[in-house]
């Protein structure tokens, strides 16, 4: 995995509530987004000894309605599970199969509802809408699987930028905008960013996927620099070492804590009250030392944890 894909899922899982805010806001308004629950990544295809498949993002929420389950003899539910796959390839063709093979595991698996939602990185469609994946036996359709999905090149990135939802501010670095414009989005980016109302940690990541996901030539970055001398961009300058360089100095250790909270959780799946109560508690020291252990263990005992 890159570290661009960690990065996008990393702040995928952080801005979850407003990621479904702000592309599905008539979706989101169904769930209870006060309390998500991630699930393990890695699911068996065939289980115990199948092929394992490791999907990308998996919350199990409550919902305040019913969803019927589609099946006689059973009761609908008021748990469901929101699965996010973001495909990277310039094209629909791979993922489409894969988001109903996917369907079909977690429905097998958690026995719940399951939300499917696509993010294209490279291909737009119409921005935001449903996709489907069609299986046909000659002239019968066999199969008509849909699926909610985002296709981040076709969406705006001025309107999202403007926009007053803090992570749309940040995926506009991936939207579609005009080369001789980037400078600029990179420069409003990041002042918007440090303007919400939000904490240091949060601002950090919004302003760091910014800054990794919208990479500037010579050319750019020399109009990016002139951008900062004058208003309203030069607080931009002047915060640049403190805020973006340093990790938001005030921040870091937090962040750093709530980096490792994500990447146990990636690496090992959801951890208890007690291993989460323990990490929170642990001096920064030591939570710099489980950062550098983690590339190499293999299981949280390995880390001294145990998620008992």
């Amino acid at each position: 995995m890159s570290d661009h894909d960690q990065r996008l899922k990393n702040l995928l899982r952080v801005f979850f509530p407003e990621f479904l805010q702000l592309f599905f806001p008539l979706w989101a308004a169904r769930f209870d987004l006060s309390h998500l629950e991630w699930l393990d990544k890695e699911v068996f295809a065939d289980p115990p000894q199948g092929e394992r498949r490791f999907l990308d993002l998996i919350a199990k929420v409550e919902t305040r309605q019913g969803v019927p389950s589609g099946r006689p003899g059973q009761e609908e539910s008021w748990i469901a599970l929101l699965h996010i796959e973001i495909e990277h390839a310039d094209t629909v063709a791979p993922l489409r199969p894969r988001m109903f093979d996917y369907y079909c595991l977690l429905r097998r698996t958690y026995q719940l509802p399951v939300l499917p939602i696509g993010l294209y990185l490279q291909v737009g469609l119409d921005g935001i809408g449903q996709d489907f994946h069609e299986e046909r036996f000659w002239e019968l359709l066999v199969l008509r699987f849909e699926y909610l999905y985002v296709g981040l090149p076709a969406l705006l990135a001025e309107e999202y930028v403007a926009g007053p939802n803090a992570l749309g501010v940040a995926l506009a670095a991936m939207m579609k905008l005009p080369e001789e414009r980037k400078a600029w989005l990179r420069a409003e980016a990041l002042r918007r960013i440090m303007g919400l109302p939000d904490n240091n940690v949060r601002r950090f990541l919004l302003g760091e996927f910014v800054q990794a996901y919208l990479p500037l030539d010579p050319v750019q970055q020399r109009q990016f620099d002139e951008l900062l001398v004058n208003e309203p961009y030069r607080r931009v300058r002047e915060m640049g070492t403190t805020w973006y360089e340093q990790g938001i100095e005030k921040g870091r250790e937090q962040g750093q804590r709530e980096f490792l909270l994500i990447q146990l959780e990636e690496r090992f799946g959801p951890l208890s009250d007690q291993v989460r109560y323990r990490l929170q508690q642990l001096p920064a020291d030591q939570v710099g030392t489980l950062v550098r252990a983690l590339v190499r263990a293999q299981s949280l005992a390995e880390l001294g944890l145990d998620n008992a």
